[in-house]
């Protein structure tokens, strides 16, 4: 019979503590079924987030404005002309430096009521050094079929300051910025989501075991087969006859039904900060590790004496020489969960940056039972 010791060298645990207990805390919590809301991985069709974009001028700045104002210098003469100042435009061009040029952003939900506000992202499309300080001029915010939904204005919040170690870096992006509530809404997305006979459920995430799952809980919660999966991604919803013109009360209902979802198996590997995420379902065929801090010894041992081999007082059987020693740094890691396998690592004593690079070997072998995503 063959004996195997594993005999660990003096491993730095200090450095690999915090890792290895956040990883046993994190994988412990798998061992229990889940369910999620269907308003938390899905949305409905109709009832989505619009996109807003506008061209906009920012001034009030302090000498870092665009240098040039090839963005700006026509729109300033055109808007000072409606106040009644007529200016040539080429007197604008390269006169100041307080005046940049934007793109205003935003995003418009349904049915949002004229009057409401929205928050805004600006962001400068010319070479000016900073927006801190300025005030995002009136600008019409619009939607892609070039109807004006919403006009922003206000001052800009960058959250950036000029670094005090007087290296002209910056502790944030000062090119950038917003303005919370800085967009009123000026027309309502036209959508009547109570005259609607069918809706379309839209996962976040595709998967056809979830899909089915979403159909047969909907189903199950309404009494009725309203719900079917379309694909993996689209679970079509025919409004029941006791929801007609309560549409968004079938939606909150909807909403609230939980769901255990189907995730799948994949590891998430970030080689610039040295994060790895490992979900659930991962799973690992036998495969050998080398490591440089672990030492097998295998060594022959004398078996057993089967019992009545041999009469009382009689000599036992003289057992085999044992064989040699044989180190090497190889550790067989053999298993078909997560958690056996974070325990196979957990007893390598690895370090975040020995973690990747094992389950990249392991995946290049074909070992893993996952994908395997670098970001």
């Amino acid at each position: 019979m063959l004996s195997v010791n594993l005999n660990m060298k003096k491993i730095p645990f200090k450095k690999t503590l915090f890792f290895l207990l956040l990883f046993t805390f994190c994988f412990s919590l798998f061992t229990f079924a889940h369910a999620e809301r269907i308003k938390d991985i899905a949305s409905f069709s109709g009832a989505r987030e619009n996109e807003l974009i506008g061209y906009g001028l920012v001034a009030g700045l302090k000498g870092t404005g665009d240098s040039d104002g090839t963005y700006y210098y026509q729109p300033v003469a055109n808007m000072l002309a409606r106040m009644g100042i007529n200016v040539n435009p080429a007197d604008v061009k390269g006169k100041t430096k307080n005046i940049a040029a934007v793109i205003v952003t935003a995003k418009l939900p349904t049915m949002l009521k004229p009057g409401a506000k929205v928050d805004i992202q600006v962001s400068s499309i010319g070479d000016c050094k900073s927006l801190q300080g300025g005030t995002l001029l009136a600008t019409q915010l619009r939607g892609f079929d070039n109807n004006v939904y919403a006009v922003a204005q206000g001052a800009l919040s960058i959250g950036g300051l000029p670094s005090r170690g007087g290296g002209g870096g910056f502790q944030n992006h000062l090119t950038a910025g917003a303005v919370p509530g800085g967009a009123i809404v000026e027309r309502e997305v036209p959508v009547q989501l109570n005259r609607k006979t069918k809706l379309d459920i839209l996962l976040s995430m595709p998967d056809f075991a979830t899909s089915t799952r979403v159909a047969s809980k909907i189903n199950e919660r309404l009494g009725g087969v309203f719900a079917k999966p379309e694909g993996p991604s689209v679970v079509s919803l025919i409004v029941p006859d006791n929801f007609t013109d309560k549409v968004v009360e079938l939606i909150s209902t909807v909403e609230m039904v939980e769901v255990n979802i189907d995730t799948p198996a994949r590891v998430v590997i970030n080689e610039r900060t040295g994060t790895v995420v490992i979900g659930e379902n991962v799973g690992i065929n036998p495969v050998a590790l080398a490591h440089g801090s672990l030492t097998i010894e295998i060594k022959a041992t004398t078996p057993a004496a089967p019992a009545g081999a041999a009469p009382a007082g009689a000599a036992a059987p003289t057992a085999a020489a044992p064989a040699p020693s044989q180190k090497t740094s190889v550790a067989m890691v053999g298993g078909a969960s997560i958690g056996e396998l974070v325990t196979a690592l957990n007893t390598l004593g690895v370090s975040p940056k020995d973690l990747i690079g094992i389950l990249q070997a392991i995946k290049a072998a074909g070992s893993l039972k996952a994908d395997l995503v670098i970001m």
